[in-house]
């Protein structure tokens, strides 16, 4: 029995109906709250997938995903849980051992190494689950060539990328039958908020990044996710070490690239009568700023902060790479300390219950004028060789993030191949991939022989 069936240009996919793991050891249903820095992310679901290319010659590869799965869950109990309202109409996870819902299907008519993974929307889109319920749902595809993709859709306030690369990890290590790795941590302690609280968060770094809802402005007009492209490219290592060394001594390779998107979006601008400003912001992790001695290293939640930069599109374009990722350098050490991470948690508890949001997705300039938007998010830690299923490494893997906010979102992760290049998942407004494209360099396309050309990972 088919539960559902995606087709989009001749590539069908057939889903059968979920079925639901259950953490293998009961679960002592029981409340936990989120923390303060949880509860200024939206309710917006993120995924990722890995594909495989020839598993499908090892067994039966949803069944040895669902008994790991059972496994994992029993350290990962948030993920079998759900999000839930708590008295105050705040939410905060029910951890009841639901499970997770995972969903087999098939892709007969097609081989894996036909997709054009650099079309999402045609590509992907079909092979990652949206979750109904709970906090997480996997899909496990099968593909004609024997190839198999494993998605994943998760709640983004029960947990960052960070937390899911972790929970990847320890699951892909169960499938194997390896040593678990170590135990992930809700010790919400680490994000209590100080008593007695700072006597007024005005003019904080905080107050500057983050907005209750009720004072927040409208998004621009023209900020509507109908309108967003996804694409997903692939950017070379000789790319990556001239963009830093274009930037300038001292700055990270993530600094320059996204100096160079501000830029870029500054140059689309030029077409775009409704934007005479551009902000870019960057997702900064707190864990090492918070406790540098490495009490936060298996910490499972959100530790997230998002700093930003806004400048005229036109002053953008004048100026040169070095000078963008000067500024670029300048805001993101600003918020990238302990201090603020403190500071913002504080701030939230001052809000509460009132919901929150970064201002860097609101697409609105210094003096209120309307801005394009964009934040850009590393996912250089995503760990695509632990995740080994038991059936050898990913020949590729993304996370993929078409979220329904108007500002754009771009993420940056390493190449399945291990030689240092880049892959780099882009959801923004189409003049500003048109702008990409145009580059001479950087951004190129994801071509299928470079993912599975050799047929093997290094």
């Amino acid at each position: 029995m088919v539960n559902e069936g995606t087709t989009t240009n001749g590539y069908e996919v057939k889903v059968m109906p979920a079925s639901t793991v259950a953490p293998a050891l009961p679960v002592q249903e029981h409340r936990l709250p989120l923390s303060n820095l949880d509860l200024i992310l939206p309710p917006i679901d993120v995924g990722v997938f890995f594909c495989y290319a020839g598993p499908a010659g090892s067994g039966n590869p949803a069944a040895t995903l669902k008994a790991a799965l059972a496994k994992t869950l029993v350290a990962y109990f948030p993920l079998a849980g759900e999000v839930v309202a708590n008295a105050a109409g705040e939410p905060e996870l029910l951890c009841s051992g639901r499970g997770v819902d995972v969903a087999e299907a098939y892709a007969d008519g097609t081989e894996l190494r036909e997709l054009r993974l650099g079309l999402p929307d045609e590509s992907v889109e079909p092979l990652v689950p949206k979750k109904k319920a709970g906090a997480m749902c996997v899909q496990v595809t099968k593909f004609r060539c024997g190839g198999v993709v494993v998605a994943c859709s998760f709640d983004h306030r029960v947990c960052d990328a960070y937390s899911f690369n972790m929970f990847l990890v320890a699951w892909a290590a169960a499938a194997r039958g390896s040593p678990a790795p170590p135990a992930p941590s809700f010790h919400r302690a680490f994000l209590a908020p100080r008593h007695p609280a700072p006597r007024s968060m005005a003019g904080t770094l905080a107050d500057r990044l983050f907005v209750p809802v009720s004072r927040a402005p409208a998004p621009p007009p023209a900020a509507t996710s109908a309108a967003a492209a996804n694409r997903i490219y692939r950017v070379s290592a000789a790319d990556v070490a001239a963009l830093q060394a274009a930037a300038g001594p001292g700055r990270t390779k993530l600094e320059a690239f996204t100096a160079l998107l501000w830029k870029l979006h500054a140059r689309a601008a030029a077409s775009s009568s409704s934007a005479s400003s551009c902000c870019m912001g960057v997702v900064v992790d707190g864990r090492a700023r918070l406790r540098a001695d490495g009490a936060m290293t298996s910490y499972f939640g959100n530790v997230l902060t998002v700093p930003y930069g806004v400048a005229r599109a036109a002053d953008l374009r004048g100026t040169d790479l070095a000078a963008a990722a000067g500024d670029v350098h300048r805001w993101v050490a600003a918020a990238a300390t302990g201090e603020h991470f403190r500071e913002l948690v504080d701030w939230v508890e001052a809000q509460r219950p009132e919901p929150t949001v970064a201002r860097a997705y609101l697409g609105r300039g210094d003096d209120g004028e309307d801005a394009a938007a964009c934040v850009v998010s590393s996912g250089l830690r995503l760990p695509f060789r632990e995740v080994d299923f038991g059936w050898g490494r990913p020949a590729f893997a993304s996370y993929h993030f078409p979220w329904p906010g108007g500002a754009g979102y771009v993420m940056p992760m390493p190449s399945a191949r291990g030689d240092g290049d880049w892959v780099v998942y882009v959801h923004a407004a189409p003049e500003v991939v048109q702008v990409m494209e145009e580059e001479p360099t950087v951004f190129r396309a994801l071509e299928s022989s470079y993912m599975f050309g050799s047929g093997e990972i290094n």
